[in-house]
């Protein structure tokens, strides 16, 4: 068996593989530029995606028809070296389905790859649909307040606990520091709507209006 002979490439297979290619990974960048939740700039990270796309059917279909070209190319990748780091989890996700599209159609399984792609758009459609619904009006925050009480007896937190749990249910304590006259509490809470979060902030202005407080939403945190 002779390694170093390479079949003859088709140039319509491949010309036909790459304007689909460009189809189906451009619609992958619309989604992800309109849909995705990632925080960083999607506008300028989705045109990626194509390219991405191209580059690896360009590579598949170069070295599947020749062995010695695919050992070649894991030595030449292993020299490869990529510091940036992904540090959120859907724009690795979205990085491998674009390197799956081109994958499949740089191994010719064109209705393969097509069938898979439309079901999974279908699947994060069908997902970004639900979650938006859900999560229509509700805010998860963490709430920190701070600020210095003097004639209290102490009860500074029993009275901002039951305050708070008065508007929502759902509040979590996450941290608690005092130091003699000083108090600071952060609260993990979800509000249901926004005119929830304006009366939990008309309650703690009124009662408490030496208090300190800020919200944070939780989804705008990175790690939260």
């Amino acid at each position: 068996m002779d390694t170093t002979t390479v079949a003859p490439l088709s140039l319509e297979t491949l010309l036909l593989n790459l304007g689909l290619c460009i189809v189906i990974s451009s619609l992958l960048a619309v989604y992800y530029r309109k849909f995705g939740s990632s925080l960083s700039n999607r506008a300028k990270f989705s045109p990626i995606l194509p390219l991405l796309s191209l580059i690896t059917l360009l590579v598949i279909s170069i070295v599947k028809s020749s062995l010695a070209l695919s050992l070649g190319l894991v030595g030449a990748l292993s020299i490869v070296r990529f510091r940036t780091a992904i540090k959120d989890p859907e724009e690795l996700i979205f990085l491998f389905f674009a390197i799956g599209i081109g994958l499949g159609f740089g191994a010719d399984q064109r209705i393969a790859t097509l069938v898979a792609f439309g079901v999974i758009m279908v699947y994060l459609l069908v997902r970004y649909l639900i979650v938006k619904d859900k999560a229509n009006g509700s805010s998860n925050l963490f709430l920190n307040l701070e600020g210095s009480f003097k004639e209290n007896g102490g009860q500074e937190f029993t009275e901002i606990n039951q305050t708070i749990l008065a508007v929502t249910k759902n509040a979590d304590l996450r941290r608690l520091d005092t130091a003699e006259d000083h108090i600071q509490i952060t609260y993990y809470v979800h509000l249901e709507n926004g005119e929830m979060l304006a009366q939990l902030m008309d309650t703690l202005r009124s009662k408490y209006p030496n208090l300190s407080v800020s919200m944070v939403e939780q989804n705008n945190l990175l790690g939260g």
